[in-house]
């Protein structure tokens, strides 16, 4: 299935969703981000586990330039690029970024609002807005303090420091490296991971973990009260018994 800048590729429990204009790096256009919302609709018909990925050895090098460079203070406003990053976030499956090369500026905030991302050793990853005269809106100014501490974000989005694959997975920026032509094999085998566990867990785990500390405790009382009545959970602990009793 292919959605002018993004090809998908859908099966039962996840979906690849690459971003696919190589011939600008796989640089965050309109369309691009039109195509998103698209694949983001099909996300939350049917909840499954999403993987984005780049093409031509890029993950995203950023919001197409020439672009921005016309946008204005309404378009600011309409929050094009936050708004669908943030629609990602909120996904209710884990979605999986696979990086290689560059994620610069918008393709870096895309890849934070991932839950899992997965780099080669290739990887370049920051966000050089300010040295463009604008600053890093869709994301990165709140999230990446959450995701690597303050000090590392500020040299990140005030001195424009872009960090290596090594340096990201210090930082556990990255939650693993792998080579380039393994990289989407390293992505289906953490989507598998995901997938054997209980989705509808899965999917309340995150809506839990995200959820502001004022909703705690009352939102994991509400969640597991929710779980409590599945069949699933009741089918999965009699085999766990079943298992244990079988080993005695």
């Amino acid at each position: 299935m292919t959605m002018s800048a993004v090809e998908l590729e859908p099966s039962e429990d996840r979906i690849v969703i690459r971003l696919n204009r190589p011939e600008v790096r796989n640089a965050i256009d309109a369309d691009t981000v039109a195509a998103l919302h698209e694949a983001c609709s099909l996300l939350e018909r049917q909840p499954r586990i999403g993987l984005i990925t780049g093409s031509g050895g890029v993950f995203a090098a950023g919001a197409d330039i020439g672009q921005l460079r016309e946008r204005r203070r309404d378009d600011a406003l309409q929050g094009i690029n936050s708004g669908i990053f943030d629609r990602i976030r909120k996904l209710p499956m884990p979605v999986i970024a696979l990086i290689d090369g560059y994620a610069l500026g918008g393709g870096a905030e895309l890849a934070y609002a991932c839950d899992f991302r997965i780099g080669t050793p290739r990887v370049k990853i920051g966000n050089p807005e300010p040295g463009l005269g604008i600053l890093a809106a869709a994301g990165a100014s709140w999230r990446l303090a959450e995701l690597v501490g303050e000090p590392l974000a500020k040299e990140i989005l005030l001195a424009g420091r872009v960090l290596t694959a090594e340096e990201a997975l210090g930082c556990r920026l990255l939650n693993d490296i792998v080579e380039q032509d393994e990289l989407e094999a390293a992505g289906m085998a953490l989507a598998d991971r995901i997938a054997r566990q209980a989705p509808q867990a899965v999917r309340l785990t995150k809506s839990v973990f995200h959820a502001p500390r004022e909703a705690h405790p009352l939102i994991d009382d509400i969640a597991q009260a929710v779980l409590f009545e599945t069949e699933e959970k009741y089918d999965r602990m009699t085999a766990f018994l079943e298992r244990k009793e079988r080993k005695k």
